[in-house]
């Protein structure tokens, strides 16, 4: 009876292994496709797709030409004069990313996420369709709208304030448009919407905080948005820094500047002595620079009494000019915030030795012409 019983389980346990692989194993499948697109020439689109199964599935990339759905080629990283872009992850799920650039007429067409994680998909005597799953994305790439613009503009902060014009005109388009509006470092511009295709913004008194990338937007209903880039240029112009900073010795310090004017300024930091003047950048180890389009920052660690203090001066360059402003350092004694009662304990010091000195300096016959007069 034993060996049968032995016998029994040796069956159920092989049984048992070859039911646990199909138990384990998923079929390929879909957790994102890629989205069809409407895009123009010259444009860039992505698309992802992303797949899950186990084992994980292996993902690729097909391509088919307007009206020829049953003629789809395989697209490799660097296709299209290196203009096609294919990024795929594998972990717990397969995830790719094909993007391309500088889009042609010619890039219009199906594009075809293809997944398996069938052992024989890649056996070329089996049916693709019976073992790759797939999801497809149409894109179509119009001809970019024609719009005629303004040249960029430098304005002049030497005084004389002129209005500035930017104009915009769009000429060619392959399907009506709906409206315009322009834009300032990508934020809409109130009021300024309209239906005509030549549009105009004004500038009414320049300053440097009106410049920036400026863009005039055409939409579609059935195209998409089309648009203009005039660049508005001016030198900075520093609007906030620290006229003084007071400190103890031993403490932080930390200077600033902000600015305003487009392009977005060059920062440098030095300590200026009389005519002369000491670069100043981060690898000393108490000086630290943080520099973001038109704002710097410089962090002065555990300050010295005999070399931090001085006159720092930020500069603000871009190809238009340059400006600085001059920040005064101070550091004082760790024994600085004692200096009153110091003061304080002096003056009675010296009054008592003031009293001292009299009491001992006075003459007997002070002292007998006061018991007399008693």
């Amino acid at each position: 009876m034993y060996p049968n019983a032995a016998m029994l389980a040796v069956v159920l346990l092989g049984n048992l292994m070859l039911l646990l692989p199909s138990a384990w194993a998923q079929n390929a499948g879909f957790v994102k496709s890629p989205m069809s697109e409407t895009k123009l020439t010259g444009d860039t689109f992505e698309l992802y797709c992303d797949v899950v199964g186990n084992p994980t599935p292996e993902i690729q990339w097909w391509y088919a030409e307007v009206n020829r759905g049953d003629s789809f080629k395989q697209l490799w990283d660097g296709a299209r004069k290196r203009r096609v872009s294919i990024n795929t992850a594998y972990g717990a799920n397969g995830v790719s990313v094909l993007g391309i650039t500088r889009l042609t007429m010619e890039d219009s067409g199906t594009y075809e996420c293809r997944a398996s994680n069938d052992p024989k998909r890649n056996d070329l005597r089996q049916n693709p369709a019976m073992t790759w799953i797939r999801a497809q994305a149409t894109i179509a790439v119009l001809q970019k709208p024609k719009i005629n613009a303004s040249d960029q503009i430098i304005l002049p902060l030497d005084g004389s304030i002129k209005p500035v014009l930017l104009r915009c005109n769009l000429t060619t388009a392959q399907t009506p448009h709906k409206d315009s509006f322009w834009m300032k470092n990508g934020q809409e511009i109130t009021n300024t919407r309209s239906e005509q295709k030549n549009t105009t913004y004004r500038i009414v008194k320049p300053r440097a905080d009106d410049s920036g990338e400026y863009m005039c937007v055409y939409t579609f209903n059935m195209a998409p948005n089309a648009n203009a880039t005039i660049e508005v240029k001016a030198k900075p112009d520093i609007t906030g820094h620290k006229r003084s900073e007071n400190k103890n010795e031993g403490e932080n310090a930390t200077l600033y500047c902000k600015s305003v004017g487009y392009p977005h300024p060059t920062w440098t930091w030095r300590k200026v002595d009389g005519t002369s003047y000491a670069d100043i950048d981060n690898s000393t180890g108490r000086f630290f620079i943080t520099n973001r389009d038109n704002y710097t920052e410089l962090n002065v660690l555990n300050l010295d009494l005999n070399t931090d203090p001085g006159r720092y001066e930020c500069n603000a360059t871009n190809i238009i000019g340059n400006t600085a402003e001059i920040t005064i350092l101070r550091v004082r004694s760790h024994l600085a915030p004692l200096w009153p009662f110091l003061g304080v304990l002096a003056e009675i010091i010296i009054l008592v030795v003031i009293i001292v000195v009299y009491e001992k300096r006075k003459s007997p016959d002070d002292i007998i012409d006061v018991k007399d007069s008693a």
